[in-house]
Order: structure tokens, then C-alpha cells, then sequence
């Protein structure tokens, strides 16, 4: 197959999270913010030469711009006129992409466009070979649990068990929380009982020494883990000096790359692994993250706050992986959802179709479309 053009599609869909709108909505980078109610994602569309198509998606939220630039001017004019069959041929690819383009950065915007092409070179190679997924990985499992990963309700106690009861009545047994002050976790957990897991993910906000007196209170929360508590999120000596609190950790979202994995695992710094399949460099590379960690025998629960290509590809890695790993997704609600497996519930069937499996709604993309552009070998690209 050879590449012939790759269409770059940023949308913004509303949802609704049952907290209150904001007066300043729209104006936070962090997609959990209690400041957002419309979520972004930047999707990839890459045609070959046999009709055939794939689907990938790119981190960046509300930075999208900026890797929709490094997509439209950088990465995405390398892979034109490209021709692959085989995943050794994608691992060939990317990784020549990957050494010709590391001079901009190993994370970030050229990064994240990576992780879109890869993506999509997944897809299309599933669909040419008539094969979903998950069985190209080696997955035996057909259907994956979900835990929902709520946005942040500014630590309102109110707001925050009105939700997880609502979570809880909806029959799941893990929750992640977006919060940072205990009380607001003690509330969940509370609402939850001791039978199910919370997860809290703070966003990098602390000192390792502040980190260290939040997570010895946080001990008796009994949580199966905190994620990102120290900042800058690289310190793994601030983040394993934090395991002595108590309290298991979770970090790997903004690792650039293998190496930082190797770092956080060499330094013993987390008890659980979060690659980000539209940050890490796309499939290829979680392969790699999950090989490693094998390796050193450190659990992988991928990070996944997507709602697009990026969320279907993480539940086909996660088939692969131990049975009790479930799926992250952004529990919203979506007025128009961008494809079917929106409607979330406790358990997600896998698609059987080829490749992915994910295919948007046509008419929600051009109802939420904010920019779109067709990068072809000519460099014609129209913008909308």
C-alpha cells in the first residue's frame, strides 16, 4: 500500500458532566478542568492507494493547534508517497520518522503527531488484512472491562458524591478521581465502600516533600493508586522516594519515549505504568512500553482520556493485557457522541471489524468541525 494523502480533522464536541458551567469556559489546557464543556481531539484520516483508509488521533486538547501544525508542515508531508504491508514495515516507518524528526523533540507536538500516523497505519494495515485489532496483537479476550475517569469537581464534596453514586448504581468497580483535596476523596471512598478502587490522579501539582505529606494522609483512603503527584513529572527520585508514604503510584503519561520508561522503572519510582498511546508514539511504541515492562515485571494500566481513534486503539492493547486491566475513558456525557462506543458500560464488546473498528459519525464531525486540511504529495492542502 502506498500513501497518498492524510486528511487532519479537529473537532470540538459539548458534553455534559453534571457540575456547573463556567463563566470563562473553554480556557484551561487541562482536559479535566471544571472550566471546560466542550472536549477536543484532532483526528487523522491516511488514504492509500487501494481505497483503503485509517484512522488516528493526536494529543493535544486544547494545544491542538500546535500539533496539528507539526502534522499539516512536518509529519505528515514525511509519511506521503510512503508504502508499507506488514507491521515490520510500520516499525520501519516510524522509526525512520522517528530519528529524522527527533531534533523538535522526543514528546511533545511531533511526538503526538507520530502517535496519529501511527495510529492510523495500524488501522489500515488491519483493514487490508481483513483483521480487527486486537487478534493482530495477540489478544484472546473479546471484551474488556471500563472504569470511568470523572473530570474534576473543584473538590466540591456535594458535587463529587452525586456523581460516583451515579457511577456506582451504574454497576462499575473502579473509579478514577480528578481531585487533590482529602476530604473530596475521602467522600468518594465513602460513597464507594471498601469493595471497589479509587484512583486519584492529581496532575503533577506537588513538591515531592508536599506529595509525601499528602500521600501519608491519603493512607487511609486505601487507594489502588495516586497518579502524578510530583512535579515536575520526570523526577522519578521524588517519585520513588514518594512510594516510601504508603500509597501505591501510578505515572507515564508524559514520558517521552522508552527512555523515561526505562527511568521509571529502573529507579523502582511507580507501581503502575501509564503509556499514552496518542503520546508515546502510537501503537508501535506502546508495544515496545509493554515488552519492557514485562520485562522488569511492572504492571501496565494504559492512560487513555480520549474519546476518538485513540480510545479504540487503547481497548484493543488493553485485550492483550492481564484480565483485570480495564480501560480509562472520560466519563461524559455526550449529547452527540462521535461513534457508538460512547454509550459507555461497565464492559465493551471488541469490534470484529478490521483494523480498528472505529468509524465517526460523519454528520457530528461537520456539525463540530473546527479546522480541516488534506496533506497530499503536491502539498495542496485546503483548509476549512
Amino acid at each position: 500500500m502506498k500513501i497518498e494523502k492524510i486528511e487532519l480533522i479537529r473537532i470540538a464536541i459539548p458534553f455534559e458532566s453534571g457540575r456547573e458551567k463556567k463563566e470563562n469556559a473553554q480556557q484551561d489546557y487541562n482536559a479535566a478542568s471544571p472550566l471546560l464543556s466542550k472536549m477536543e481531539t484532532l483526528l487523522i484520516k491516511i488514504h492509500a492507494d487501494n481505497g483503503l483508509y485509517g484512522w488516528g488521533e493526536a494529543f493535544g486538547h486544547l494545544s491542538n493547534p500546535v500539533t496539528y501544525a507539526a502534522l499539516e508542515n512536518l509529519v505528515a508531508p514525511f509519511f506521503i508517497g510512503r508504502q508499507f504491508s506488514s507491521v515490520s514495515d510500520i516499525e520501519t516507518l516510524m522509526k525512520e520518522a522517528e530519528v529524522a524528526l527527533h531534533g523538535f523533540g522526543r514528546t511533545g507536538p511531533v511526538r503526538y503527531a507520530l502517535s496519529a500516523v501511527d495510529i492510523g497505519l495500524w488501522d489500515l494495515l488491519g483493514k487490508h488484512q481483513q483483521t480487527p485489532l486486537w487478534y493482530m496483537l495477540g489478544a484472546t479476550r473479546h471484551e474488556i472491562g471500563l472504569y470511568p475517569s470523572l473530570v474534576s469537581y473543584d473538590n466540591d464534596p456535594h458535587a463529587i458524591a452525586q456523581k460516583v453514586q451515579e457511577v456506582v448504581d451504574s454497576g462499575y468497580s473502579e473509579i478514577k478521581l480528578h481531585e487533590t483535596q482529602w476530604e473530596a476523596i475521602a467522600t468518594a471512598r465513602a460513597v464507594m465502600g471498601d469493595e471497589r478502587s479509587l484512583m486519584v490522579d492529581v496532575n503533577c501539582p506537588w513538591s515531592p516533600e508536599e506529595a509525601f505529606a499528602h500521600a501519608q494522609r491519603l493512607t487511609d483512603l486505601n487507594l489502588k493508586w495516586l497518579e502524578e503527584p510530583v512535579w515536575p513529572p520526570e523526577d522519578v527520585r521524588g517519585l520513588a522516594a514518594l512510594r516510601e508514604a504508603g500509597v501505591p503510584l501510578a505515572a507515564g503519561e508524559n514520558a517521552a519515549g522508552e527512555g523515561d520508561f526505562i527511568h521509571l522503572i529502573l529507579h523502582h519510582a511507580v507501581d503502575f505504568l501509564q503509556p499514552s498511546v496518542c503520546k508515546v508514539g502510537g501503537i508501535t511504541a506502546m508495544l515496545r512500553v509493554i515488552k519492557l515492562a514485562q520485562a522488569h515485571q511492572v504492571k501496565v494500566i494504559p492512560h487513555c482520556f480520549y474519546y476518538g481513534a485513540g480510545m479504540l486503539a487503547t481497548a484493543h492493547l488493553v485485550a492483550m493485557l492481564p484480565s483485570d486491566v480495564r480501560l480509562e475513558v472520560p466519563y461524559l456525557q455526550w449529547p452527540t457522541p462521535l461513534h457508538p462506543f460512547l454509550h459507555y458500560q461497565p464492559t465493551m464488546p471488541l469490534p470484529t471489524l478490521p483494523g480498528l473498528g472505529f468509524e465517526p459519525d460523519s454528520a457530528v464531525v461537520a456539525e463540530h468541525l473546527l479546522m480541516t486540511t488534506c496533506c497530499t504529495a503536491a502539498k495542496e492542502n485546503a483548509h476549512v
